[in-house]
């Protein structure tokens, strides 16, 4: 969330972040109804200090004629109070929600665009393989070496349900052992968070409202977080850090949940979709410096990127553009891996940075020397499981169909090559 103040000096800026975006939202709207909620504000508060006032006057009087007309004059004005503060919070919670609409603004590196479509490829990396066999999908591979069931999976959970199994389930195993380590070596606490959280925590972090339909919900009006993101954001909710302690690096494992519901009928092969994965998750709480934020968010990208090229899979990063990018972003990027049988790359991470738009929400804050600051905060994915695997199995299939383990993953899995014992 911006600052309201903010908002008001700088809202041509904020219009045209907005703009960019592609978020429809009227700025002087907001600012003239703020001047209503002010308005009404003060006028509560002058009604609340005429009754505080008369009170006074009525405990103090013993004249019964006088004391009767002020506790009438009082009731009066508690009546005209009640229907300004009444008036004053429709107008509040109309404010409000127009508020969570406002976007983040862009940071000018962002490249300018209409849709994923015009994301810019930064980078490269990684040799994409050549078969001089004909390769089979990752479904084929992994159904073949007895590392899945998606027959049963469905039996049990549904559409897009899936069992790992065997070296499916060893090799998931392999990547969250292996990640834990390679991470924890670039100072990172480990956590292990929760996935069913207050609904509120979305509205922070700003996955609600836009991504409500793709949000499980419990019949507490909870909901299940597809993205550790959310509970490390509450973890700090409400809370005054030390500058010294700043920044806070966490690396939080979780469940993760999504209905895919904008996807109908996309990706229901395989498990490039599911409802149900895990994912390891980088979080960073720094001070208020925008130069801080864009060197750690260069490098909880690079850290991804390491991991990946530790696997040896070819990736490539793109730059979000502007009509892409989330209300809550600063920038963003996005890293794909190499699908050889779909010919394309898949996007398999995510890294952001906010400045202070989520921690505003959340109320987290630092001492600077007496001066209470909001923190800024920037995610970025560690790894994702299962959806790693297709790419992984795709990538190092031999020609016999077995699977090739790579070499950082070997000591986990205790093997160099996965086939079927059939």
């Amino acid at each position: 969330m911006l600052d309201i103040k903010f908002i008001r000096e700088n809202k041509d800026l904020v219009q045209d972040g907005a703009r960019k975006k592609r978020v429809d939202i009227n700025i002087e709207e907001i600012i003239t109804l703020d001047d209503r909620r002010l308005v009404l504000l003060r006028e509560v508060e002058d009604k609340r200090s005429q009754q505080n006032e008369a009170s006074t006057k009525i405990t103090s009087t013993t004249d019964v004629v006088v004391r009767e007309q002020l506790i009438g004059e009082m009731k009066a004005v508690k009546t005209s109070m009640q229907i300004k503060e009444e008036e004053l919070k429709g107008v509040i919670k109309e404010w409000q929600m127009l508020m969570l609409r406002v976007p983040n603004i862009p940071d000018m590196s962002v490249p300018a665009g209409e849709s994923e479509e015009n994301n810019v490829t930064a980078k490269e990396w990684g040799q994409k393989p050549q078969f001089d066999f004909e390769p089979k999908d990752h479904v084929e591979l992994m159904v073949k070496n007895g590392m899945v069931d998606f027959e049963r999976g469905v039996k049990a959970h549904g559409f897009r349900g899936y069992f790992l199994k065997g070296d499916g389930a060893r090799l998931s195993w392999a990547i969250w052992n292996f990640a834990r380590e390679f991470f924890e070596a670039k100072n990172f606490e480990p956590f292990i968070a929760p996935a069913i959280l207050k609904k509120e925590h979305f509205f922070g972090t700003g996955h609600l409202p836009g991504d409500a339909e793709d949000l499980f919900k419990t019949q507490d009006d909870d909901y299940l977080s597809g993205t550790a993101e959310v509970a490390m954001m509450a973890y700090h909710a409400d809370e005054i850090l030390k500058k010294e302690e700043l920044p806070k690096r966490y690396l939080a494992f979780s469940p993760c949940y999504r209905r895919e519901a904008g996807s109908h009928g996309k990706d229901t092969r395989g498990l490039i979709r599911v409802h149900e994965f895990y994912k390891l998750e980088q979080l960073v709480l720094c001070e208020a410096s925008h130069e801080m934020s864009v060197a750690i968010h260069e490098e909880l990208t690079r850290n991804n990127e390491e991991f990946i090229e530790a696997l040896g899979l070819p990736y490539r990063r793109l730059t979000i553009c502007t009509g892409d990018l989330k209300g809550a972003h600063v920038k963003s990027y996005d890293t794909e891996l190499w699908v050889p049988l779909e010919n394309k790359y898949r996007e398999i991470a995510s890294s952001s940075y906010y400045h202070d738009f989520q921690t505003r929400r959340f109320n987290t804050r630092y001492d600077d020397n007496g001066q209470k600051r909001y923190v800024h905060s920037l995610n970025a994915t560690a790894i994702p499981t299962p959806r790693i695997l297709v790419s992984l199995v795709e990538n190092y299939q031999q020609a016999d169909g077995s699977i090739k383990v790579p070499l950082a993953l070997q000591p986990y899995v205790g093997q160099e090559i996965i086939r079927s014992n059939k």
